[in-house]
């Protein structure tokens, strides 16, 4: 019987997460306060720094040395972390932060659910980029997920997000977990070039290019700044257009990969629920009770928040005619719904942001209004 939080865990150390640097924050202390205990015995570092901000840049330079990195934190906190998030984006740093969600704004509600960072998690660091960022709704994902995060940030280069909220994050379920069950994991492509040659930031056919670790003999230039593709600050237009291009395109052509989400009564459904988080919880049941009482409801649970489902929210437009949206905030994801469907179905949405979740009773309570 695993907390979210404790699956995150897991899934962190099995996907060779080495080096965590954060600070206590509810409800994402239960990751630092077990991964400080376990990461020693697996030969890793765990540090307590003095603010999240200071985190995340510990984070950064324990991965370019070449470890698994990451941090865990909830809103505030995640505030904080957004300028070195930027850094670790530009420089093309990988690591996994993950963020329980609480209610906000500022302190918000330290100890209730929300899912009112889905809009900064995109757009939280400033700057035009691409992001990645997973969600969980059952303790199993908040493991595979974590998995997932980890082998994205090393193939793709870059910082990827894993979204949980209060409820995931502190809830418990049966979860068997064996060291015989293979697992896929992912680690940095290193380069295959003399020192001399390495240029790190090179354009490659697949937009990511090698990664070498400091101290293993190639020495490169590392900055917060627009740099050329040895790492060196550029003002030129010919180098800048081309870097910030192919900084979208490393994650845009592999959309596939990286884009999962999970289809449920959707074949015949006249209205489909668009949920994620704890959320889709409650949407599965209320999905299952409409279908008793005899009501095509389906449902789209997002797994990858971002780059958003686009192509999952089509195929749903093609047999429903209304869709519903339920969040824990007053409307993030249902904004991309709308901008998707462009007028093909009717967009209902459900917004509770009080601290309290969404039952499946309102969301079933909201599919009869629209449906009558």
């Amino acid at each position: 019987m695993l907390q979210g939080n404790e699956a995150v865990v897991e899934g962190a150390l099995r996907a060779g997460c080495r080096f965590f640097a954060g600070y206590p924050i509810t409800p994402a202390t239960e990751i630092s306060e077990i991964l400080s205990r376990k990461l020693p015995q697996v030969e890793g570092t765990f540090i307590q720094m003095e603010d999240e901000i200071a985190s995340m840049g510990a984070v950064i330079g324990a991965s370019l040395a070449g470890v698994k990195s990451m941090t865990a934190t909830s809103g505030p906190g995640f505030s904080l972390m957004q300028e070195n998030l930027g850094f670790a984006i530009i420089a093309e740093v990988p690591c996994v932060i993950v963020n329980v969600m609480r209610g906000g704004p500022s302190t918000g509600l330290p100890t209730s659910p929300s899912q009112s960072d889905v809009m900064q998690a995109r757009w939280g660091t400033h700057g035009d980029h691409p992001a990645i960022v997973l969600s969980a709704s059952t303790v199993r994902e908040c493991y595979d997920m974590t998995i997932k995060a980890f082998n994205f940030s090393e193939k793709f280069r870059t910082p990827v997000i894993v979204l949980i909220d209060e409820v995931v994050g502190h809830m418990r379920e049966k979860m068997a977990l064996s060291d015989e069950e293979e697992v896929e994991i992912f680690n940095r492509v290193k380069p295959t070039v003399p020192p001399e040659w390495y240029l790190p930031y090179e354009d490659t056919p697949s937009g990511i290019p090698a990664m070498a670790n400091f101290g293993e003999g190639y020495r490169y230039h590392v900055t917060g700044l627009t740099h050329d593709i040895r790492g060196f600050p550029t003002s030129r237009p010919d180098e800048i257009g081309p870097f910030i291009a192919r900084l979208h395109r490393k994650i845009s052509q592999h959309f596939s990969e990286i884009q999962m989400a999970e289809y449920f009564e959707t074949e015949d459904a006249e209205l489909t629920i668009v949920a994620y988080g704890c959320v889709a919880r409650s949407a599965k049941r209320a999905t299952i009770e409409a279908r008793e009482k005899g009501l095509k409801v389906g449902l789209l649970k997002l797994v990858t928040i971002w780059p958003f489902m686009r192509s999952a929210v089509e195929k749903v437009l093609q047999t429903s005619k209304n869709l519903l949206i339920p969040e824990m905030n007053m409307g993030q994801i249902s904004r991309e719904v709308k901008r998707v469907n462009r007028g093909m179905a009717k967009v209902f949405t459900l917004n509770k942001a009080d601290g309290t979740i969404i039952t499946p009773e309102e969301i079933l309570g909201r599919i009869q209004e629209v449906l009558s």
